[in-house]
């Protein structure tokens, strides 16, 4: 099946579809009248060429359905988007902010909630919350509950990239991966936190290292920090001299990262999405002997999300896009790794057998091993694990 057959396919199979959601809303017919003409404005990271080309696809697809425009505002970090909410909030503008949906997760959006920043709750009121997989943590965002504040989006992973010719047998534990940087000084790194793969990927350390994980659950503390993360600094001071550049200079990004791996700098890459690797070996940034890897005991996974600011002006409007972003024909289009790859956050044996084929279909790269996933700490970890490390690392 190819691409434009899937496309063509998915007007039919929205219909089918319908019959495995929930009634609508008794004022969802309303909502969809008051948001036709209306422009939202959508705030969500901009550094990803497949990401921005289905983004102008969802938006070509509610221009013609719903007479809602989307505008794509692009940004680099979620983090810049919460405070200018919570300064357009404090100067009065209560109304008509500038920002109408956000793509957002983890301390974004414990930061929203905490300070009544969110309009809501809607999502799960959302005529396509029927298809949701309810398995997945779509309630919970690092452990902060959701209480239908945010829509889940997608579903993500994180995932490691090899190439076969070079690493044919790769690192499976933060044990072995310091045993490999051993073995290949200089050839291994992670982002520069904040980066927000860097910073997963000191999370994923510290979840493997820390004496208890449990107490990461938990809101961070003085104390729980303490406790927690020795075993975490010790390690980086052991694995850093034999990283790229001797721990002294990190990348900026994962994507500079794939770019050092396909120039044979660096002999492993890191990406929060498992289907990373197909996308890049299809538009010829790695090879095709890329490939994609997890961790034995598992890595760390989570659900991005949507989420709509109190003050939004366009509140209908993105309530009716979210929905659609929501919906099998959306989630399937987005699941193909020859468009995105990003996992889908509904049931898949609730949709119709051409949808779940298509979905399940793996690219060469795509991760296709079973790795289990680890929940991501409380969101207050995060702030805390991001100045320790800088004040450690940062300045060297």
């Amino acid at each position: 099946m190819n691409r434009f057959t899937v496309i063509s396919a998915l007007g039919s199979i929205a219909l089918a579809c319908s019959l495995c959601a929930p009634a609508v809303a008794a004022d969802w017919p309303q909502i969809e009248a008051q948001a036709r003409g209306q422009t939202v404005y959508f705030n969500a990271w901009g550094g990803g060429e497949a990401i921005n080309a289905y983004i102008d696809w969802a938006a070509k697809e509610v221009q013609a359905r719903y007479g809602i425009t989307v505008q794509h505002v692009k940004i680099s970090d979620a983090a810049d988007v919460v405070k200018r909410v919570q300064t357009e909030m404090a100067a009065g503008r209560t109304s008509d902010g500038s920002v109408d949906l956000m793509w957002v997760n983890g301390e974004n959006f414990r930061t929203l909630k905490n300070n009544k920043l969110l309009f809501g709750p809607w999502a799960e009121s959302l005529p396509n919350w029927g298809l949701v997989d309810l398995n997945k943590p779509v309630r919970s965002d690092f452990s902060v509950p959701t209480d239908g504040y945010e829509a889940p989006w997608g579903t993500a992973q994180l995932t490691f990239i090899a190439d076969k010719v070079v690493t044919p047998v790769p690192p499976r534990s933060a044990a072995e991966l310091l045993a490999f940087a051993k073995a290949n000084p200089g050839r291994v790194t992670y982002p520069k936190p904040p980066d927000f793969h860097g910073t997963t990927f000191i999370k994923q350390l510290l979840l493997e290292l820390t004496p208890n994980p449990a107490i990461l659950q938990q809101p961070v503390t003085r104390q729980a920090f303490a406790s927690a993360t020795p075993a975490l600094w010790a390690y980086l001071d052991q694995l850093h001299p034999f990283l790229w550049r001797g721990g002294k200079a990190f990348p900026a990004s994962a994507a500079v990262m794939h770019r050092m791996l396909a120039d044979g700098e660096l002999k492993l890459s890191i990406t929060f999405n498992p289907n990373e690797a197909a996308n890049l070996i299809a538009s010829h940034q790695l090879p095709g002997t890329a490939y994609s890897f997890g961790w034995t005991r598992g890595t760390i996974g989570n659900v991005h999300f949507l989420a709509i600011p109190a003050n939004a002006r366009a509140k209908a409007g993105a309530q009716v896009f979210a929905n659609f972003l929501l919906s099998a024909p959306a989630q399937a289009h987005k699941a193909d790794t020859r468009v995105w790859g990003d996992g889908t956050v509904l049931d898949v044996s609730k949709l119709p057998p051409d949808l779940q084929a298509l979905m399940r279909t793996k690219a060469p790269g795509a991760l296709t091993e079973s790795v289990p996933t680890l929940a991501e700490p409380h969101a207050s970890w995060v702030e805390a694990l991001e100045a320790e490390w800088l004040k450690r690392y940062g300045t060297r």
